[in-house]
Formats: structure tokens, sequence, C-alpha cells
């Protein structure tokens, strides 16, 4: 019985493997950025930590809106419909393009309202700049994504990895050239790790689609696609896609952003070691975020099959091994607590060892809530992927609002700013938030799959 879910491992593994690579890959760079920024002080840390905020928000709606785009190329590529392949990419690119447009302009906009955010002064100082040259790597971003979720859908996820790997090298690169000003180039601090990270986002969809235009397996797809001639209908498919998912993925970043800014009105401390708490997480999430994608495209194919056992029995095997890897993340974290925040932040700084000591241990305690909410964090977006790839989303999309901002926000705000508990307090909300999602999700999946199943079989 076990078997026929465990035997799908290996599969599962390899389409997921390398989005997941990629996708650590891109939060190493996240990390070597924090790592870097550390070193100039907990300001700097807590800086690119707001910063970022803004940034995050923007991107979920990115990337989320994105997503839309495997499902559809998946049940096409089933279906051996390259036209339809062909279509969802062009269509895609377009509205992908004109998003990513839409919020840079709109980061622009919002940056005052970081003053009246009773953030620390000096902190806000520091991010501005920051988030300038930050927010304008939205654009090529959603451009790599509408390429990236094009060649998942076509089962291809080993391409973008590539060009995520290389992007991280010239990323670090950067970084320490113009943060820290060596070998003549300008000490620009938190501002130089802003530019590395765009420099690096422009590469990584030049080298993505420079790939696809000499690949063959690509070229049926990618030459002869004439943007004059559009259909309003694979525009409305994508956008009844991919609205709510970036809603789905709005919900609970959000939820995460609005820890930071908690964290923020109890202090730069704070705020600095809830940013070391929450790169450390999002670094495993996108283990969770690979297997995502292969719930995605696997569902799609049985749906495109219209296998609906199958789809049900492969959608479980990658719950179980979703359940599996993040025990082991949640006994890492938890065994390595008191060591992993020294990581973030120069301990032999003798002028600051007083405010280091002080994030450390305050990093320390919120790995104890990171441990606990591993396996829930993981389960509730390979079940998000396998309902995206049934193309079912609004649902799920009130579930991920009601988890997140009914239930886990309030109790982040009230234990964070009116109990003892204060950061800790902010990520038991976080965890509350996670555990309601993933049964909330769990029970839409379990309830779509038998009523299809049932269906299927009367005919």
């Amino acid at each position: 019985m076990l078997y026929n879910y465990t035997k799908e491992f290996r599969y599962n593994l390899k389409l997921a493997s390398p989005v997941m690579l990629g996708m650590v890959g891109h939060m190493t760079v996240a990390f070597a950025d924090n790592v870097m920024v550390g070193q100039l002080g907990a300001a700097e840390l807590a800086a690119v930590s707001l910063g970022n905020s803004f940034f995050f928000l923007a991107m979920s709606l990115a990337i989320g809106f994105a997503t839309a785009i495997t499902p559809i190329v998946a049940e096409a590529d089933s279906s051996k419909n390259i036209m339809g392949v062909k279509d969802a990419l062009k269509h895609g690119l377009i509205l992908c393009s004109i998003m990513g447009i839409s919020l840079y302009l709109l980061l622009m906009l919002v940056k005052p309202i970081m003053f009246k955010m009773n953030q620390p002064l000096e902190v806000v100082k520091l991010a501005i700049p920051y988030l300038n040259f930050i927010a304008l790597s939205i654009i090529p971003l959603i451009i790599f994504e509408a390429l990236k979720r094009f060649s998942d859908g076509l089962s291809n996820t080993k391409y973008p990895m590539y060009a995520t790997i290389l992007a991280n090298v010239i990323n670090i690169t950067l970084n320490y050239l113009l943060i820290f000003g060596h070998f003549g180039f300008p000490k620009l601090g938190i501002t130089g790790a802003a530019i590395g990270t765009l420099v690096s986002r422009i590469v990584m969809a030049l080298f993505l689609w420079i790939i696809f235009i000499n690949k063959e397996k690509f070229k049926q797809y990618i030459f002869n696609l004439n943007f004059k001639i559009l259909d309003n209908s694979i525009f409305k498919k994508i956008i009844n896609l991919g609205f709510p998912s970036a809603l789905q993925m709005l919900f609970e970043v959000g939820i995460f952003t609005s820890a930071i800014w908690i964290s923020g009105v109890l202090g730069k401390n704070f705020q600095a070691a809830n940013q070391i708490a929450f790169n450390l997480s999002a670094m495993t999430f996108m283990i969770g975020v690979g297997l995502n994608v292969a719930a995605m495209i696997r569902v799609g194919n049985q749906k495109g099959l219209a296998d609906f056992i199958s789809l049900r029995r492969i959608a479980f095997s990658i719950f179980l091994l979703v359940i599996l890897i993040e025990i082991v993340f949640a006994f890492m974290f938890f065994t390595l607590r008191d060591w992993l925040p020294t990581l973030y932040l120069d301990t032999g700084n003798i002028a600051k060892i007083i405010e280091n000591q002080e994030v450390i241990m305050i990093a320390s305690e919120l790995l104890i809530i990171v441990a606990l909410f591993q396996i829930f964090d993981g389960l509730q977006v390979v079940i998000l992927g396998a309902l995206r790839g049934m193309q079912d989303v609004k649902i799920p999309t009130l579930m991920t609002f009601i988890a997140y901002w009914l239930i886990g926000f309030p109790i982040c705000y009230y234990l964070g700013l009116y109990t003892p508990l204060k950061s800790t307090g902010i990520w038991i909300g976080l965890l509350s938030g996670l555990a309601s999602a993933s049964v909330m999700l769990y029970i839409r999946f379990d309830y779509l799959t038998k009523k299809l199943i049932a269906k299927n079989n009367s005919h």
C-alpha cells in the first residue's frame, strides 16, 4: 500500500530537484546578502529587511500570477497541443511584462509610507536607496518567471536552474565588490547589494531566453511568436488562474511582511532577529516550492489525461515526500538554533557585542517556532500546487485569506505587541496561519478528487 506512494518519490524528485536547486540557489544569494550586510551592523540588516518587505509583497503578486502559465502549458503539452503551448507563452509574457512595470511604479509610489510606519528612522533612511534598485529588478524577475513557468510546464525544469545558478554567481560577486568596495569598486553598502541583485536578474532572464532560442526542443514554441495576433479568451484564462494564485501568495507573504513591520515597532534588534529567522525558514521553504511545481506539473498532466485515480495517488506521494523532508529540517533548526544566527553577524566586533548578542538570543528563540512550522509550511505549498494543477484556485484563495489574515495575523499582532512574548508571539501567529492553511487546503483537495473519481466512475 505504502509502495504505491513511495514508488513515485524518484520521479517527483527528478522533476522537483532542478526547481529546488534553483530556488535554494536563489535563497543562497539572499543568505549571502544578509550575511554580508550583517557585517555592517544590525541597522543595515534591519534596513534590508524593511526594503525587502515591500519588494516581497510585489514579488509575491508577480510570481503568483506567473504560476498560471505552468498548468495551462502542462495540460496542452499532455494533449500534444503545440499551438496551445505557444499561446500560453505569448500571452503570459505580455501580461507578466505589463504587471512588472505596474508593480515597479507602485513600489516607487509607496516609498514615503516607510516614514509613517513607526519604524526606526535610521533604518528607513538606509532602506529607501536600497528599495530604489531592488524595485526595478521586479521587471526582469517577472519576465524570467514567465519563461521559467513555461519551461516547467513542459517538464523541463533544469534550464531555469542553470539561469539561476549563473545569476547567483554574478550576484554574490557584485555584492562582494559593491558592498565593501573591493578591487577599486565604490563602497556602496546595502545599495551595492541591491545593484548586484538587479544586474543578476537581468542576466537571468536574458540567459534563459538565449537557451530557448538555441535548443531544438523549444524552437517549435519560441519561433514565429506573432505578438500582433492576440486572443482575449487566453488572456482571460491566464488572468482567471493567475490572479487568484497571485492573491494566495500575497496573503502568505503579506503575513510574513507584517511580521517584519511589527518587529520594526519593537526595535531594530527584533527586526534584525526576525530577518535572520525569515531568511533561514525561506531557504527550506524553497524545497516545498520545488515540490509545488512537481505537483502542478504531474497533477496538470493527469488532469489532461482525465486519470483522476492516478492524480490523487501521485499528489499524495508528493504530500508524503514533503512531510518526510520537512521533519529533517525541523530537527536541524531545533538542534542548531543557537549557532545559525551567529552566521549573520560580526560576533568579533567589540563595539557592537551587546547589540549582536541580543539579536542572536532573540533569533535563537524564533528558530524553535521555525522548527515547529516546517511541516505545515511545506505541506500547504504542495497542496496549493496540486490544486493549481487541477486549475482550482478561487476557493483555495479564500482559504488562504482566512488562514493568514483572520487566524494568523490577529495572533501575530496581539502576542507581538501586547504580551511579553514579543517576537516569539509574532511567530506563533505565523505558525497558526500555516497550520490552518494546511488543514483547510487538504480538506479541499480531498473533497475535489473524491468528487472527480466518483463522477468518472458513474459514466
